[in-house]
C-alpha cells in the first residue's frame, strides 16, 4: 500500500501575495508601504509567541469615514481568536490574555474614545498596551474574597490593533506601525464588503497562515532579521517580528518589508508631534540661539513669542513666561549632568538672567533632530549675543525695533 505523499510545502510568499490582494479589494491605503506592513503583521500575529515584542498597529486618521474601521474588520479575518471591542477595562483583558484559550488578537475601534482629548487618562489601559507590547510584560493584581487574597501576575502580551480618531498617547505611537489612513478620492474604489460574503474567505486565508506559520515557527523563533541602516532602538524593536516574518516567507517580501520598514518609520517621524520640550530644545538651537553662545532671558522669550508656528504664544491659554520656560528645561540636563537653569549674564549695565549654549548643548545633541543643513553663520552677527561692554537692555531694545529686513535672519525658519 503507498504512502500518502507528503504535502507540497506552503510557498509563503504567494500566501502573503494573496493576504495583500485581499486587503486590496476592501481597503484603500495611503501608500505601498502600509499594504505591506499590514500583511506583514497579519502573519505575524499566527507567530507572536516567537518575538520578544509584538507591535501594535494604529490605523489613525483626522477625520471619520476614512475606512479605519474596515481595515479592522479585515484584520479580524485574517489572524487568530481575534477579539473586538470599542469598551474593555485593563482587567478584564488582562484576564483575556491569561486564559487558556491561547493568546488573542486584540482589536481596538474607536480608541480615541479611551485616549482622546474627552475622555481623560486612562493610565490602567495604556499600562496594558504598553506593557503587552513586550513579553516580559504583566501586571500584579490582588485575586481572592474578602480578607482571603493572594498576589497573581497576569499577562499582557498579545497582538493589538486599533483604529481611531487623531492620535494616540506617545508611548503607544512609538510601540506602533502607524498607518495614517485618509478618505477615499473619487477615483478610488473598492469593493463592498459583505461579511456572509467575505467572511469565509478571509478565514480560508487565515487557516492557510495558520498552516505556513506552523512551518516556519522554529525559524522565526530563531531569526535575528537585518535592519535597514539607520533604525535602531524601539523602532527596531517594532519592525523586527515583521522583517522576520517577510525572510521567512522569502520572494520579493525581504525587500518590500525593509522598504515599507524605512517609509513608515520616516513617516512617522515627519507626522509626529514632538514633546513641547524637544520643540522648545529645537526652536531654542535653531531659531533664537543661532549660534550664540548666551542669551538673556527676555530675548529668549521675545524670539519665541515671535514664532508664528510654534505653540508658544498660547500654552494653556496664556504666552510662555520665564518661569514656564525655566520649567521646561529644567527637565533636560548640561553636559554636567545638572539641570538647565538660568544663569547670569555679565554686562556694564546689569546682571540679567539668561541662557548658555554649552548648558544647552548635551540636549541638543541627545534629542533634537538634526540641524538643518544651511549654515547658521549668516545670522550669528545679528544674535543676541552678549559680550564685552554690550547692553543686555541696548541687545533688546535693537531686536525689538529691528526692521523686517534685519530681523529675518535673527530667527531664521528651519529647513
Amino acid at each position: 500500500m503507498n504512502a500518502t505523499p507528503p504535502a507540497p510545502p506552503v510557498d509563503g510568499a504567494a500566501l502573503l501575495n494573496e493576504v495583500e490582494a485581499f486587503h486590496r479589494r476592501f481597503n484603500v491605503f495611503p501608500t505601498e508601504a502600509a499594504y505591506v506592513a499590514v500583511a506583514l503583521w497579519d502573519a505575524h500575529a499566527h507567530l507572536v509567541e516567537c518575538f520578544e515584542t509584538t507591535p501594535r498597529i494604529a490605523f489613525l486618521s483626522p477625520e471619520p469615514g476614512s475606512g479605519k474601521s474596515r481595515a479592522l474588520e479585515i484584520v479580524e479575518l485574517l489572524t487568530p481568536r481575534p477579539v473586538s471591542t470599542v469598551s474593555a477595562s485593563a482587567n478584564a483583558l488582562y484576564r483575556l490574555v491569561d486564559s487558556a484559550a491561547g493568546l488573542p488578537t486584540v482589536l481596538f475601534d474607536e480608541v480615541d474614545t479611551i485616549f482622546g482629548p474627552k475622555a481623560g487618562a486612562d493610565e490602567a489601559l495604556r499600562g496594558f498596551l504598553n506593557a503587552g507590547y513586550r513579553r516580559i510584560g504583566g501586571a500584579l493584581r490582588c485575586v481572592g474574597e474578602g480578607s482571603n487574597q493572594n498576589a497573581q501576575v497576569f499577562g499582557s502580551y498579545c497582538a493589538v490593533a486599533m483604529a481611531g480618531l487623531g492620535s494616540l498617547p506617545d508611548t503607544v505611537l512609538t510601540r506602533s506601525v502607524i498607518v495614517r489612513m485618509r478618505k477615499r478620492a473619487p477615483n478610488e474604489k473598492v469593493e463592498p464588503y459583505r461579511q456572509r460574503i467575505h467572511e469565509k474567505q478571509g478565514h480560508e486565508l487565515r487557516d492557510q497562515l495558520a498552516a505556513w506559520a506552523d512551518t516556519v515557527r522554529d525559524q522565526v523563533a530563531e531569526a535575528w532579521p537585518e535592519m535597514p541602516d539607520g533604525v535602531s532602538d524601539r523602532p527596531a524593536d517594532v519592525w523586527e517580528p515583521l522583517l522576520a516574518v517577510a525572510d521567512a516567507a522569502g520572494g520579493d517580501w525581504p525587500a518590500r518589508g525593509r522598504t515599507a520598514c524605512l517609509e513608515l518609520i520616516n513617516a512617522a517621524h515627519d507626522n509626529d508631534e514632538a514633546s513641547l520640550g524637544v520643540r522648545l530644545l529645537t526652536d531654542l538651537r535653531d531659531r533664537v540661539f543661532c549660534g550664540a553662545d548666551r542669551v538673556p532671558t527676555a530675548v529668549v522669550l521675545e524670539g519665541l513669542l515671535a514664532m508664528d508656528d510654534a505653540p508658544w504664544g498660547d500654552l494653556d491659554d496664556k504666552p510662555i513666561n520665564s518661569r514656564t520656560l525655566a520649567r521646561l528645561l529644567a527637565q533636560y540636563v548640561t553636559p554636567a549632568n545638572k539641570p538647565i537653569k538660568p544663569r547670569g549674564i555679565r554686562t556694564p549695565s546689569g546682571f540679567p538672567k539668561g541662557y548658555y549654549a554649552e548648558d544647552l548643548a548635551d540636549a541638543w545633541t541627545r534629542y533634537c533632530p538634526p540641524p538643518p543643513e544651511e549654515s547658521a553663520t549668516s545670522a550669528t552677527s545679528a544674535t543676541p549675543q552678549v559680550s564685552g561692554g554690550e547692553s543686555v537692555a541696548d541687545t533688546a531694545h535693537d531686536i525689538r525695533h529691528m526692521s523686517a529686513e534685519t530681523a529675518t535672519p535673527l530667527f531664521p525658519v528651519a529647513g
